[in-house]
């Protein structure tokens, strides 16, 4: 790094990878800082900067000072140690030491005191809340919540007729010919400690788990429009029980909520379902498999005149990113859940299920919330189902039955000079609600083919792109002919 390269990254300021220090004596909080990076992803820190990104600049005699004091902190003061590297940059002003922190592989990191830090923009927290530090320990693979024991459980609350039909579905045999008591069966498959059920046991094999578990269900609901404030609602139900029973009320509920479509069969026969069943079945699993059984938060499952949302407690864990698990790529949060499971529900475990479920059904939109500790995946319907006609694509037509409203118009003059993200579309329109700017202004523009996607073989690309159809141009150019004429 140069000093033109050092000048460039200090003007941006500082921000979760980047910290700015005129200079540093204690060592305990120069070891805070350094566990905080390694906790949150890595970063670097600038030792011999102002907070406002000038240089100070720091003499010989400082920097081996502070490369002192670096290798106590780093060695002495984080349990357990890092390994940061250190660049010096010569600038006009004196040496900047450019301290190099990686994404911790042993994480949670501690200081001396035992406190955990992480980074919260610019600057870094302790972490306080039982469950921030149960989720660390779990990326870590110190802990799972599938195999935390549920306390006052027994062998007793095991429904005996599912577990022996998994069992011999598995092992060939029924588990009352297996030589050994149902509570030794059950630690020896992970599914408990030989007194107690673990949660894996419990919500894989329970009579009744939400009598331990309560929040562990999902609570569906159906609304008339596309608004989750609506007081209106079609159908409710808390849908609780085994994972297994879960996944069929969740998936029986959707069904009834959904229309069915002939898409060429005949008059008489019930039709398919207009999004794709397994597209469905994919999501919903995920949701009951990977979501973070260490929040006590239930799966919600809402179906919208517009979509269908499944929302499950916990955000992508470690290094997963929504781009990451279109890709096929995955990390098993519960893997004694997920290893029994995939014996009962329709479940692979090889990452296939998102990029599966994409293939069947490209409208569907995935949402990493990590703020919220949540992750969501919006399944866009067809537009001509919930609309009740059919999409209209083509040129525009005539005023009389012109497809292109307001909202419509809005996205149309948007793009008048060029290709635009989603994001930059919606901002434009200066529409803050999200699902209701694709609902009403993105989707039905799109769907009357009046503008179409600048990557359509991969439709939920982050790069991707909406830009004008000809259709689009020439009602924008009748439209502005019109305003110019009245």
């Amino acid at each position: 790094m140069n000093q033109t390269d050092l000048l460039h990254l200090l003007a941006r300021g500082e921000d979760s990878r980047h910290q700015f220090k005129r200079d540093a004596t204690n060592v305990d909080s120069l070891a805070a800082e350094l566990a905080a990076f390694a906790n949150s992803g890595g970063g670097s820190l600038f030792l011999g900067v102002a907070d406002d990104g000038l240089v100070a600049g720091l003499d010989a005699a400082a920097v081996q000072r502070l490369n002192q004091l670096l290798s106590n902190a780093a060695a002495q003061h984080v349990r357990p140690p890092i390994h940061p590297t250190t660049e010096n940059v010569q600038t006009d002003h004196g040496i900047v030491m450019v301290v190099s922190v990686p994404d911790g592989l042993a994480k949670p990191y501690i200081d001396n005191q035992g406190r955990i830090w992480v980074k919260q923009g610019a600057d870094k927290r302790h972490v306080t809340s039982r469950e921030e530090m149960q989720r660390m320990f779990q990326r870590a693979g110190l802990v799972y919540a599938d195999v935390v024991p549920v306390a006052d459980s027994s062998a007793a609350d095991i429904d005996d007729k599912a577990f022996n039909a998994y069992f011999n579905r598995r092992y060939g045999e029924s588990s009352e010919f297996a030589g050994q008591p149902l509570e030794k069966l059950m630690q020896n498959l992970g599914l408990g400690n030989g007194h107690e059920l673990n949660l894996a046991g419990l919500m894989l094999f329970g009579r009744n788990p939400q009598r331990y578990r309560p929040a562990f269900e999902v609570k569906a609901v159906a609304f008339p429009g596309t608004a989750i404030y609506d007081t209106r609602y079609l159908d409710s139900e808390d849908i609780r029980g085994t994972l297994l029973e879960q996944f069929r009320g969740a998936f029986a509920f959707i069904k009834r909520n959904l229309h069915h479509v002939q898409r060429g069969r005949g008059f008489n026969t019930l039709g398919e379902l207009e999004i794709p069943e397994t597209a469905l079945e994919e999501l919903l699993v995920n949701a009951l498999i990977h979501r973070d059984y260490f929040t006590s938060a239930s799966i919600r499952l809402m179906v919208f005149a517009d979509r269908v949302e499944i929302i499950s407690p916990g955000h992508l864990p470690d290094s997963l990113s929504v781009e990451t698990i279109r890709q096929g790529k995955t990390n098993r949060r519960n893997p004694t859940l997920t290893e029994h499971a995939a014996q009962i529900l329709p479940y692979r475990g090889m990452g296939s299920g998102i990029p599966r479920a994409l293939k069947e059904w490209p409208r569907i939109e995935l949402i990493d919330d990590v703020p919220g500790n949540q992750f969501s995946a919006v399944i866009w319907r067809p537009e001509a189902e919930w609309a009740g006609k059919p999409s209209i694509t083509g040129k525009a037509t005539d005023p009389v039955t012109d497809p292109v409203t307001d909202p419509v118009a809005q996205v149309l003059r948007a793009l008048v000079n060029g290709p635009l993200r989603p994001s930059d579309i919606q901002k434009a329109v200066a529409l803050k609600h999200r699902p209701t700017f694709r609902a009403n202004y993105l989707h039905p523009a799109l769907d009357h083919g009046l503008i179409e996607m600048t990557i359509p073989e991969t439709p939920t690309s982050r790069l991707q792109k909406y830009r004008l159809t000809p259709a689009g141009k020439a009602w924008l150019q009748k439209h502005n002919n019109n305003r110019s004429q009245s």
